[in-house]
């Protein structure tokens, strides 16, 4: 029975491997301290953060996220070790709540690795404090034990890790928050929230649980993810409106609204062919809940990417703990002179390895089996999508036309991780864009990156950014979105062609010192008016002549090109645009704008960061796995784009007469 603990109080630990499981509403970082019998850590080594997320037998979150999963190996904890203190704090410097002030109380949960709740906690009271000690694991005689901290510090992190006794603390607060803000600007937005129900996707794969020993399967029941950027789909009109609740003596009472029209329920995913005995559910497309078969789709490829990261983290972390169970095991061996040589060390060693063996290869085929259900709902989802999430090869461009209304989301890409790089997830990210994009053109240290030259891989990531510019005209209707480019020196005329030939773009390339300005002056000019206009209410009142459509600014070879005036209205437009409707596409290679030194670090952590050539930097907002991303590019010598495109400024023609 899980212990629902309340301040101060505590409860035993029954198993040493554990994972503590953080809810919190809006983004927090979490970490850990590792302290002594007195409650001293002993340094900043004793503190595991998303800088430093892995201490021996603790492993922590490595990016601010509303919810997290720190896995505890206790056994593995060294010796001095006799107390984990859990930190949660809010991040500093990104935009977001400076107090849990008017945020959801945390909830801090203690499970076994099958997911079942050992001891919970809900931190309240908490008001101007930014940080928090939620709980702690304590040895007390031998045996842990888990208690209810909930201490607040208004001095967030620096106040809560001094009051702990670490003299540097200041100084690691600041690499935290700054390890933060840079995982901010790297990781894949987070999915959408899944019903209370827990029918958001309906999984095909068999759960298999992790069992105490390591030996694989998925980790127990996912937490529910954050809330997305971006608005959802709109629900289709319900029945009629309900009455007002006339009282009743001593009878329920009616909190419905008699003015509100309650919303219809969305649709139901398509029921699943019955499986043959002993055999997984056969996938199908559109098998999550939404009130559209684009958003069942939407939610069904957010839950593979889901599953496969879990599914990889319960591998991972199976052969982690069968190596760390070999090397005990082998220690133990070498400790013992008697037992070192002769065939009763041998048969030790022996035995040590044939365990790891034994518990990897049952963490290989559980993840085996996960990858083939996975790999087979692919195959059957992918043809299915529609134009806005499928890639450019796909069929369904073959009979394209103009949409009437915008879709929820975008496909920029494909995701993939190292266990089976042949299974592609869809990366989307949700529409109108609330962050601007940034192709890097420098080298990453990728190995498709390596192969390229400087000239090679500024053509590509230009051509990465048109691709992604032709599908965002292609998905929006006739004059709702507008494209725009910057290109000083005129070097991208041959990747802009599929815009200009197609005449889909609002004007030439801008190029020259009066092109940036112009084009810079005429967007910021735009921001400001239409922010006036919301704040006052006078939405009336803007020009007759102003486009009020959608618009993408391609900014090409940044910073070349552009004085301080024009890179202070770039940042402006990165900060300010997103919510007014004008984005930035910056292709840039972040060592040229090396001398503005730290005055562009907020420019580019205001923009997702994607590559034109694979790379392994992203990560997911969950286990923090570095992903591999592939850009959404048009196969060599299609003629997709250009076909797409005629139709999307044919379209426009119509539309402007």
């Amino acid at each position: 029975m899980t212990a629902e603990l309340v301040r101060g109080q505590n409860h035993p630990l029954p198993q040493a491997r554990l994972e503590i499981r953080v809810s919190a509403g809006k983004p927090v970082v979490a970490g850990a301290t590792l302290s002594d019998e007195q409650g001293t850590i002993r340094g900043a080594d004793w503190v595991a953060h998303p800088a430093s997320p892995n201490l021996p037998g603790l492993e922590v979150s490595k990016q601010a996220a509303a919810d997290h999963r720190l896995a505890v190996d206790l056994d593995a904890m060294p010796g001095p070790v006799h107390r984990v203190s859990v930190l949660l704090a809010l991040p500093v410097g990104v935009g977001g709540p400076v107090s849990f002030a008017g945020l959801a109380a945390p909830f801090v949960a203690v499970t076994g690795l099958d997911g079942t709740e050992i001891a919970s906690y809900t931190i309240t009271s908490l008001d101007s404090e930014s940080a928090v000690v939620a709980l702690e694991l304590y040895r007390r005689q031998g045996t842990w034990k888990v208690r209810a901290v909930g201490q607040g510090y208004a001095g967030g992190l620096a106040a809560m890790l001094q009051d702990q006794g670490l003299p540097q603390a200041a100084q690691l607060a600041a690499a935290i928050n700054e390890a933060v803000a840079q995982g901010l600007a790297r990781s894949v937005a987070a999915p959408p929230p899944r019903p209370s129900d827990g029918g958001g996707r309906v999984r095909t794969a068999a759960a298999g649980g992790s069992t105490g020993d390591g030996s694989g399967g998925p980790s127990g029941p996912a937490p529910i993810p954050p809330v997305p950027p971006g608005p959802g789909p709109v629900p289709s009109p319900g029945p009629e409106p309900v009455p007002p609740a006339q009282p009743v003596a001593n009878g329920p009472v009616n909190y419905q609204h008699p003015g509100r029209t309650p919303a219809a329920p969305p649709v139901p995913p398509p029921p699943a062919p019955p499986a043959q005995p002993g055999q997984p559910a056969q996938p199908i497309a559109g098998d999550a809940t939404g009130w559209t078969m684009d958003e069942r789709l939407y939610n069904q490829v957010w839950g593979m990417f889901e599953d496969l990261a879990r599914t990889t983290a319960a591998y991972r972390s199976a052969v982690d703990f069968a190596e760390s169970r070999m090397e005990q095991e082998l220690d133990r061996v070498l400790s013992d002179p008697r037992s070192r040589i002769g065939s009763a060390g041998d048969a030790a060693r022996a035995e040590a390895r044939a365990k790891h063996a034994q518990l990897v290869d049952q963490a290989r085929a559980a993840l085996d089996r996960d990858l083939a259900q996975l790999a087979a709902e692919s195959e059957v989802v992918e043809p299915a999508l529609p134009p806005a999430f499928a890639r450019w090869d796909s069929p369904v461009w073959q009979g394209y036309r103009v949409p009437m209304e915008t879709p929820m989301a975008l496909r920029l890409g494909d995701l993939h991780l190292p266990e089976r790089p042949e299974l592609r997830i869809p990366m989307l990210i949700r529409l109108p864009l609330e962050r601007g994009l940034w192709v890097d053109s420098g080298r990453t240290g990728s190995a498709e990156g390596a192969l390229a030259d400087s000239a090679e891989l500024r053509r590509l990531a230009m051509d990465t950014a048109v691709a992604h510019a032709a599908r965002m005209l292609a998905v929006h209707p006739a004059g709702e979105f507008t494209v725009q480019a910057i290109d000083p020196a005129g070097s991208a005329a041959s990747s802009l062609a599929p815009l200009t030939q197609s005449g889909v773009l609002r004007e030439p390339p801008a190029s020259g010192a009066g092109g940036v300005t112009a084009v810079l002056a005429r967007l910021t000019q735009r921001v400001d008016l239409v922010q006036m206009a919301i704040r006052g209410g006078a939405s009336d009142s803007l020009p007759p002549d102003l486009d009020t459509a959608e618009q993408l600014l391609i900014v090409n070879d940044f910073p070349h090109g552009f004085d301080d005036r024009a890179v202070t209205q770039l940042r402006y437009l990165a900060d300010e645009g997103p919510a007014v409707g004008v984005h930035l596409m910056m292709v840039a290679d972040r060592e040229d704008a090396r001398e503005y030194g730290p005055v562009l670090d907020p420019l580019w952590r205001a923009l997702l960061r994607i590559t034109p050539v694979p790379d392994d930097y992203l990560a997911d907002p969950w286990v923090g796995h570095a992903w591999t991303y592939e850009p959404a590019l048009a196969p060599a010598g299609s003629a997709v784009l250009h076909q797409v495109l005629g139709q999307v400024a044919e379209a426009r023609r119509a539309w402007g007469r």
